[in-house]
């Protein structure tokens, strides 16, 4: 058995080396900016440190983007749109105090990275030379008359559009957008408030069992199932019903703007992207 020769790769188009080179500054630039946020904090309790942590994670997502980008993977496109709205909110969040008003280098950075984020749609969206470059598949295995070689693998599912891959990934960001302000809740129990330990398990348990549920509901939503389709409008209906009056609850008018406006905006994100797209493929 013989093993065929590796494809040659196609050299990237300079669009595609300045999305790479502009996804590695936003990563780098949301790490400086949690840090100042971080820096010129009043106060450094759980929750802050919670959600800084959580926001400083992305730079590892961005990370992650530039290597779908640089093999043109056609999921580079939605990740990097529910990626860059969610970061926005994520370091909005934290750039106003709770009191007072927010420091100008809290203000200069998150504006800055605004910018980026805009950027960063802009050429997915936008530049013609990376929507022509973002059409692969991932890479596997295959034998075929008697060769084993390494190349594309194009899926068996039916054929997806932009919208559907747009509204998975959207979905796949409400359960660590749930267990996040869960988590902060937790703090909550630390400071003696055990009336709220039912709630906060609730909660966690709620974050975790959405993950499964939408990982289900995706995955016979990329084939086309109109039942899909409903189980994720239900699904995300009900996350909304369950996080943003816990937030409130729990965390207060604060909690409600600084946690369920990032879940409300992939949730209407994903509404909106299920709208779109046809429901025959």
């Amino acid at each position: 058995m013989r093993t065929a020769a590796e494809p040659v790769e196609v050299r990237r188009p300079s669009a595609v080396r300045a999305l790479s080179t502009l996804l590695a500054v936003t990563a780098a630039a949301t790490v400086v900016v949690e840090l100042l946020n971080w820096w010129y904090a009043p106060e450094q309790e759980f929750g802050l440190a919670v959600r800084t942590g959580w926001a400083m994670l992305r730079s590892v997502a961005f990370l992650v983007l530039i290597g779908h980008v640089n093999r043109g993977r056609t999921v580079a496109k939605p990740f990097g749109l529910i990626l860059a709205v969610t970061t926005v909110f994520a370091v909005g969040r934290l750039v106003v105090p709770r009191q007072g008003v927010p420091p100008l280098p809290g203000l200069l950075g998150f504006g800055l990275l605004t910018a980026l984020c805009v950027a960063v749609v802009g050429l997915l969206y936008r530049s013609d030379a990376v929507g022509g470059y973002l059409v692969r598949h991932r890479k596997g295995l295959v034998l075929e008359h008697g060769a084993i070689s390494w190349r594309e693998v194009a899926p068996k599912r039916p054929a997806v559009t932009g919208w559907l891959l747009t509204a998975r990934v959207a979905a796949f960001t409400y359960s660590p957008l749930m267990l996040v302000p869960a988590l902060v809740a937790g703090g909550s129990i630390l400071d003696g408030g055990l009336s709220a330990v039912p709630a906060v398990l609730g909660w966690f348990v709620a974050g975790i069992v959405v993950s499964y549920v939408v990982l289900f509901a995706t995955a016979f939503l990329m084939r086309h199932r109109p039942w899909a389709r409903k189980l994720l409008v239900v699904t995300t209906v009900a996350v909304l019903a369950v996080d943003l009056p816990l937030c409130w609850w729990l965390l207060d008018v604060d909690g409600l703007i600084r946690d369920g406006a990032p879940l409300l905006s992939a949730a209407l994100l994903c509404l909106w992207s299920l709208h779109r797209a046809p429901r025959t493929p």
